[in-house]
């Protein structure tokens, strides 16, 4: 079944023809710019936005990823901060975002000749609340992986078996996603998250969240890494560096890390 989709996978990719993708680094875009690129060489471009909620950690892996398929590679630049109605944090957030950035990513597409443009949503994508794949249907952006029904699972064993270093990276989504609903974001808020979620992954944490509550940061990690995190000595050691970074109280969320948990309150 699973090679029965990757063969549907890239008869659809060569029935495309060209396509620019929209690739942040991750395990979803890094396999499909693979795949393209397998299929279409050079009609298959991969297109990054940098901006204040893109960590340049994540940017920097992004950079060395696309470098190991050998895909051209276009930077572009985006500041959702500057999107009406988007630092004011909606729940349709993401549908500003997702906008702005398909639309950017069409006007590289334009200039190279290249008919399509793709994002890496896949299967799973469907059981939780994305309000970017609005933007993306009203702006015709092809989804090949949630075309052929892969699943985040599938995914990482097809990058497995492509021996791609994402195949088992920890899931990652922009930092605004670590703010409530109808809280403000800001450059401030976002650098304080991204300063605090560097220094976890520092300290060998990998699956992980630093979530904004105003005074309060709520960090989620994985189950399996528990143990690690509730050492006493450590615990005081990051409780330390992040009313450092400006938080007023520091608290460990006892359900872990979980895809959406800012979605909980809708």
């Amino acid at each position: 079944m699973l090679q029965q989709k990757f063969q549907n996978l890239k008869e659809y990719i060569k029935d495309l023809g060209s396509l620019a993708i929209a690739y942040s680094g991750g395990v979803d875009s890094t396999f499909l710019i693979k795949v393209a690129y397998d299929v279409l060489g050079e009609k298959a471009v991969a297109v990054t936005a940098r901006s204040s909620t893109y960590p340049e950690r994540e940017f920097r892996e992004a950079v060395d990823y696309i470098k190991t398929i050998g895909a051209k590679h276009i930077v572009i630049e985006s500041e959702e901060l500057d999107i009406e109605g988007f630092s004011t944090n909606p729940v349709n957030r993401c549908y500003y975002c997702k906008k702005e950035l398909f639309q950017k990513v069409q006007e590289v597409a334009k200039k190279l000749n290249i008919e399509f443009v793709a994002d890496g949503s896949n299967q799973d994508d469907l059981k939780d609340y994305r309000p970017g794949m609005e933007a993306a249907k009203e702006l015709k952006v092809v989804s090949p992986l949630k075309h052929v029904e892969l699943t985040k699972e599938d995914i990482r064993n097809l990058s497995k078996d492509l021996d791609l270093p994402t195949w088992d990276k920890p899931a990652f989504a922009c930092l605004s996603s670590r703010f409530p609903y109808g809280h403000e974001i800001t450059i401030e808020k976002l650098s304080m998250v991204d300063r605090a979620e560097n220094f976890l992954m520092d300290l060998g944490f990998r699956q992980l969240r630093v979530r904004h509550h105003g005074e309060l940061a709520r960090i989620e990690i994985g189950e399996k890494e528990f143990q690690k995190f509730l050492q006493p000595s450590l615990v005081k050691k990051i409780a330390k560096e992040l009313k450092a970074i400006g938080f007023t109280y520091v608290c460990f969320d006892m359900e872990g890390y979980r895809t959406g948990s800012m979605n909980e309150t809708l």
